[in-house]
């Protein structure tokens, strides 16, 4: 269960293609405000990724942070500094497995809102 001093602590990862145990190469889809892990997984049997571990981590609460990203750093935390570490943590999961962060690609959407 997510803390309040690492509110993405522990936040669930979904997995698509090729084992990361197999897999040479990985892309981490990182979801957008109010979106799901499991939404922008979908993008993945459309992308040129079939030999890839696809990872999505799922943002506590639907979103990464909680106000825009211009707003001052202070007003977005403990959230933004913990989005971070977990997106670190999964890179360093996956570099543990066998790929090394050359062969790992991130991809996502915004933040925004209205």
């Amino acid at each position: 269960m997510p803390s309040s001093h690492d509110p993405h602590g522990g936040i669930d990862i979904l997995h698509a293609g090729v084992p990361v145990e197999t897999a040479k190469r990985a892309l981490i889809l990182i979801h957008g405000r109010g979106s799901t892990a499991r939404e922008i997984l979908t993008l993945a049997p459309n992308l040129p990724v079939t030999d890839f571990a696809v990872l999505a981590p799922q943002a506590a609460g639907s979103v990464w942070y909680p106000q825009r990203f211009m707003r001052p750093v202070e007003e977005n935390e403990p959230y933004l500094s913990s989005a971070l570490a977990a997106i670190d943590r999964l890179v360093q999961r996956l570099s543990g497995s066998g790929i090394p962060p050359e062969r790992i690609a991130i991809g996502g959407f915004s933040q925004a809102h209205a």
